[in-house]
Order: structure tokens, then C-alpha cells, then sequence
């Protein structure tokens, strides 16, 4: 016979960022949040994990261990497991394929972070265009330089050309155009042209938008089809004196092919806030360049992306309980076989 409870039991490390869904879900009724540590004994942490409906994890994939990604092993050892929800946009760290195998719901909060991606990403251009970073390190340390040497260029009235354009790519453009009066180009497969007219760019095959583009920004998710987008190939057709920009996920760019093209000044520079490894090591040869701004994934991490974050995360599973379907889901198919588990657990059928 099916069991009835009204108790939602949630799971979530503690990676001491503030504010967070564990800080939102403790104000919600009939949930009960367990806050976990990454260095906590293991077997600790599976003996609340295997009675828990709902996983709340990073979106940063190296921000987590590998026995505690959502992958087809946790799931098994998670019999309750219901939902896997992500705290950012990506969903890096879990295996969609096993968790739609298995009936568990994956959700993420696309969108959250969007404003403070594109303000990132256009802070980046900015500099860049402008030499703002190395006009900054001679004057900290030297004299008798003559300023014509940091001579830059204006965005304004430049082609800035956006590959992908979601949630963040839409708002890049919005910021170009309406703020620098830029022409936006896009690349993205997956929307109509009604679509690109709508979000304000001009829809442009891949090459003709790096041939075309002062500025080349990645805005793509992270997957079969994009890992290594933009490689050698692709960095040779922009212009020497485009920058490229990649706020989206490590492993989109080629990074020896990024430095290959720095070093040989095929293009005039960079700026990535997202890398293979996170952060990256020291020796990294994309940080021994001056034309490159190198951040720590930090694009989506302001005061304000994270209420946001923390908030559509927790209304999210809410929903979810109640036994509605949630507006972020990246596994639709995986619903018919949630719904089957949701109904032996709680005692009641979820909206189809």
C-alpha cells in the first residue's frame, strides 16, 4: 500500500553561501532541511541522504566530490530520492540521463543569475576594449610612460556578436544595443527567427558571427554538442583585434587553443570567468597574459542573484510537493515515472 506523509526531507551541503535554499526551505512548512558537510564522516552523511526526497546542489561541478554528485551510483543509494535541484543555471554535476532513468526530477534556476552574468560580461568588454587592466598595473609600479600607449577603442556603434542567446545572451544584447548602441549579432539553433527579432539580435550562422564580431561572447550551456565550440578553427576566423569572452561554462572554449591564439596575436584578448578546473591553477598560461581578465567564476555572484537563487530554489520544491509541475525543468520526460514514485511516497498523484 502506498505511504502518506506529509514530511518533506531535504538534503544540502553547506558551502557557506549566502543567502541559500537550506536558509529559505527552514521558514517552509512540513519540510525538514538537513544542512550536510562535505568533510562530515560518509557514513553520516548516507544515513540522512538515503531518507531524503530532495538534493540541493551546486551548480559548480568541481564544487563537488565525486561520491556526492547526482549521478546513477547516489541515486541508488537515495531510494527516496525525488528531486535533484541545482542552486545556478548549470546542472554540470548531475547525470540528467540517470536521474530521468530513475524518475527523479532534475530543476535548475535559469535565469536567476542572468542580470549579473550580462553585466559581467559587458564589464569585461569594457576593460578590455578600454585597456583598463593595463593601464592599471603601470601605473601601480611605473613611471615616465607615455599614455598614448593604452590608447583603446570605444564599444559604442562596434559589432558584439553572442553565442547563445538565453536568458543570459538576451540581456548581453539588451545591454549592447539600448546602452552602446552596438550591433548584435547571435548564434543559437535552437530559436526562431521571431525569436532572435524579439531579444534584439541579428540571427548569423556560427563563422559569420566570429568573422564579423569586435566582441565574441559564449553564453551556450555545457554539453555533448558545445564542449570545445570554439576552438583553433573558430578563433582564427575573428578579427585581430576582437576579444573574446566566455562567462558560461568551462570546457566550451578550447583553452590551449584560447593561449595558442593569444601568444600568436591572432586576437587582441580575453576575458574567461569560467575554466576546465576551477579555479585554475597558478601556472595557468592564460594568466601569464596582460590582455586577459581572468576571474573566478564570480560573473553570477552578486547580493542580488543570489536572494534570487535561493528563493526560485525554494519555491521550486515547494511546487514540486505540492504536486505541481515546476516552470524550470530540465528533464520533462522524466515526469510520468516522478509521478509514479511521488504517488507511493505522499499518497496522492502530482498535475500532469
Amino acid at each position: 500500500m502506498p505511504t502518506s506523509t506529509s514530511e518533506k526531507r531535504v538534503f544540502w551541503f553547506d558551502d557557506h553561501k549566502t543567502p541559500n535554499v537550506a536558509d529559505v526551505l527552514a521558514h517552509a512548512a512540513d519540510f525538514v532541511v538537513h544542512r550536510l558537510a562535505f568533510n562530515a564522516p560518509e557514513a553520516a552523511n548516507w544515513a540522512v541522504m538515503a531518507h531524503c526526497h530532495a538534493y540541493c546542489i551546486t551548480s559548480a561541478r568541481d564544487e563537488v566530490p565525486d561520491q556526492y554528485k547526482g549521478t546513477a551510483e547516489l541515486i541508488a543509494r537515495c531510494p527516496a530520492l525525488l528531486v535533484i535541484s541545482t542552486s545556478g543555471a548549470g546542472y554540470d554535476p548531475v547525470d540528467v540521463v540517470a536521474c530521468t532513468a530513475a524518475g527523479v526530477l532534475v530543476v535548475n534556476q535559469s535565469g536567476a543569475n542572468a542580470e549579473a552574468v550580462a553585466e559581467h560580461t559587458v564589464a569585461m568588454m569594457l576593460t578590455l576594449t578600454k585597456n583598463i587592466m593595463q593601464t592599471d598595473h603601470s601605473l601601480r609600479k611605473e613611471r615616465g610612460v607615455d599614455r598614448e600607449r593604452f590608447k583603446g577603442r570605444n564599444a559604442q556603434g562596434r559589432t558584439v556578436g553572442i553565442i547563445g542567446l538565453g536568458n543570459v545572451g538576451r540581456q548581453v544584447a539588451r545591454i549592447c544595443s539600448k546602452g552602446l548602441d552596438m550591433r548584435v549579432l547571435a548564434y543559437d539553433p535552437y530559436l526562431t527567427a521571431a525569436e532572435f527579432q524579439e531579444r534584439g539580435a541579428t540571427q548569423v550562422d556560427l563563422d559569420t558571427l566570429l568573422a564579423q564580431s569586435d566582441f565574441v561572447t559564449v553564453h551556450c550551456p555545457y554539453n555533448v554538442e558545445t564542449k570545445g565550440m570554439i576552438g583553433q578553427r573558430e578563433l582564427a576566423l575573428m578579427p585581430r583585434d576582437a576579444f573574446l569572452i566566455t562567462t558560461a561554462r568551462g570546457g566550451i572554449v578550447e583553452e590551449g587553443a584560447l593561449a595558442a591564439a593569444l601568444e600568436t596575436k591572432q586576437i587582441a584578448g580575453a576575458g574567461v570567468d569560467v575554466w576546465n578546473v576551477e579555479p585554475p591553477p597558478l601556472e595557468h598560461p592564460l594568466l601569464t597574459f596582460d590582455n586577459v581578465i581572468a576571474t573566478y567564476h564570480t560573473a553570477g555572484v552578486t547580493v542580488d542573484s543570489r536572494h534570487l537563487m535561493a528563493q526560485w530554489n525554494a519555491e521550486q520544491l515547494v511546487h514540486i510537493f505540492q504536486g505541481r509541475r515546476p516552470p524550470r525543468l530540465v528533464n520533462p520526460e522524466a515526469w510520468e515515472g516522478f509521478a509514479q514514485r511521488f504517488t507511493q511516497a505522499f499518497g496522492f498523484r502530482p498535475a500532469s
